[in-house]
């Protein structure tokens, strides 16, 4: 099947060719002939698949074959994204597919000028991508009205569940037509997302291409059980094996991705951060020096898990294991993406046993171990090779590092050698 077949304009097809997209991922597959039928919609996929252009295609068809402009402030397709980079990435997508089109697509998003927003909003708008808090206060400014949007998408509808993005949500959806075509798409399924559908989507069709929450076939995961005081020392000698990859580093604190950052920078890389305590201004300029190889290594909060799409990226390190388990399926979404092979390698300190239990739950499958002993509680197997469990090496003329002496337990002692 190609994208003729789906039935799109003949103009968005050409650039999909232009784009060097010529065959459609399962997600859109699946997905599209039910958008142009009109039918609301739950698509269910893993990150890295293409689920922008699932929902972001038949909504431009239905817009190309509307006649006239939208009226000032008006808007007739909204889509919420929950961080400032998904938004972003939404926007150039969807741009690059209506290349040559009169379709006006913009962006509204904290951390901007509000002022330059407002005017833009002026005009009318057809495609508006918003994060849910900017988008608020453009409402309470009375700066763009929702009355004639026809169309909502709720992108990584997962994190839209957090308290923030719920009230948010139940407020600007009273203000849309309520004769409309609702969309939401995730990577991953929380109980709570059928409570979602049955509240904005009507007779929704759910379409599906991976189980909820399992991560991308070419991601190859390992974990090394290790001190965190020794994770530094660790993650900078394995990114030396790799200088000139690209690599995202996660950590859970605004202060510690700046702080883990600056060691990296100490230690000879070249690299970049990207957090809550940046302005929009330095996120983006960090994005684009990682994305053009100008900075080798990105440390990040969560904020770049979702949106964050550079297909060389190779390896993600979860420096610090996330809170939320399904946040690490979307974490490691963010290499192996268009087809390639990837990395994911987590480090897991004794407090973090409780975090990845929950994540190796999620993902149904056990992480293999690259080094170090499990923790107590850790419930995961070791690789083996040969049909032998891997051997534990020691430092050349020092002592071994987790070596007998029972540490893990109570958080002492080193990390062992992959």
């Amino acid at each position: 099947m190609d994208f003729d077949m789906l039935g799109l304009t003949p103009r968005l097809s050409a650039n999909m060719q232009k784009l060097g997209i010529t065959e459609p991922t399962p997600i859109q597959t699946k997905a599209i002939p039910h958008l142009m039928n009109g039918r609301d919609l739950m698509g269910l996929a893993q990150t890295g698949t293409g689920k922008t252009a699932a929902f972001g295609l038949p909504l431009l068809t239905a817009l190309l074959r509307r006649e006239g402009r939208p009226d000032p402030k008006s808007v007739r397709a909204l889509i919420l994204a929950p961080t400032r980079e998904l938004a972003k990435q939404i926007q150039d997508n969807l741009r690059a597919y209506a290349d040559g089109t009169a379709v006006r697509i913009n962006l509204v998003v904290g951390g901007a000028g509000i002022n330059p927003q407002i005017h833009r909003l002026q005009r009318g708008t057809d495609v508006l991508v918003a994060t849910p808090g900017r988008l608020i206060d453009l409402l309470d400014r009375k700066a763009v009205r929702l009355d004639q949007t026809e169309y909502l998408v709720l992108d990584e509808a997962d994190q839209m569940l957090d308290l923030g993005f719920i009230h948010a949500l139940r407020k600007i959806a009273p203000l849309l037509r309520k004769q409309r075509q609702t969309m939401l798409f995730s990577a991953t399924m929380p109980k709570q997302m059928n409570e979602l559908a049955s509240t904005y989507l009507t007779d929704p069709v759910r379409v599906e291409t991976a189980p909820p929450g399992k991560p991308a076939d070419k991601v190859t995961q390992s974990v090394h059980f290790i001190a965190q005081t020794e994770k530094t020392g660790l993650l900078i000698e394995l990114l030396g094996k790799h200088r000139d990859e690209l690599a995202l580093v996660f950590s859970r604190t605004k202060h510690g991705a700046e702080r883990l950052m600056k060691s990296l920078e100490r230690a000879g890389f070249s690299a970049g951060s990207v957090h809550g305590n940046k302005s929009q201004g330095q996120r983006e300029r960090a994005l684009n020096a990682f994305r053009s190889g100008e900075l080798k290594v990105l440390v990040a909060t969560d904020v770049a898990a979702r949106g964050l799409d550079i297909p060389d990226v190779r390896h993600v390190y979860n420096f610090d294991l996330p809170n939320v388990p399904d946040n690490y399926v979307h974490r490691i979404g963010r290499t192996a993406r268009a087809g390639k092979d990837g990395a994911a390698i987590a480090f897991c300190s004794p407090a973090e046993v409780g975090e990845l239990r929950a994540i190796q739950k999620t993902i149904k499958r056990d992480i293999p171990i690259a080094s170090g002993r499990p923790w107590e509680g850790a419930e995961t197997k070791p690789e083996r090779k040969g049909g032998k469990p891997q051997q534990r090496s020691r430092r050349p003329g020092g002592r071994g590092r987790n070596q007998g002496g029972g540490r893990n337990s109570n958080g002492g002692g080193g990390r062992a050698a992959a």
